[in-house]
């Protein structure tokens, strides 16, 4: 291709997809050795470990450590490993609780618009004005290790 003028590439992807299209790249001389690949959550998709040709390769993410804890309590009293939807119902229920008990046990509009911080197993969650934002920790997968970076 020649010269490339740009630094990153963002791959909105999952799974056998995002692989694919990172493999894809690398035909084109967009490599992770001349740009960044960013992608979407991957929940600590074990096969990118694998995957050497297109690490290092970074995404936004949840917390791993609480992640792997949750995953440990949640295999023992279940005996079955967690789907995604089962984590981030933990902090689901934490959140509304917290939020019901900022507000004096009343359900109303108010919920929503006070400025408040509440710190689950997934992330910190930030509300003000009928919004809710979800910070995440950022990682990469390079050497074949989850990499935390901030």
């Amino acid at each position: 291709m020649g010269g490339i003028n740009f630094d990153s590439v963002i791959i909105a992807d999952f799974d056998e997809s995002l692989k694919s299209v990172a493999t894809s790249l690398l035909y084109t001389d967009v490599t992770p050795k001349r740009i960044h690949y960013i992608c979407l959550n991957q929940w600590f998709d074990k096969s990118l470990l694998k995957e050497e040709n297109i690490q290092p390769i970074y995404f936004p993410s949840i917390n791993k450590k609480n992640y792997d804890k949750f995953i440990k309590e949640y295999n023992k009293i279940y005996g079955k490993h967690p789907n995604q939807l089962s984590f981030l119902s933990y902090d689901l229920i934490g959140l509304v609780y917290y939020l019901i008990y900022k507000n004096d046990f009343i359900i109303d509009n108010k919920i929503f618009y006070k400025k408040n911080k509440f710190k689950g197993k997934i992330g910190i969650f930030e509300i003000s004005e009928n919004k809710i934002t979800h910070s995440l920790n950022f990682y990469s997968v390079e050497n074949k290790k989850f990499k935390e970076i901030f």
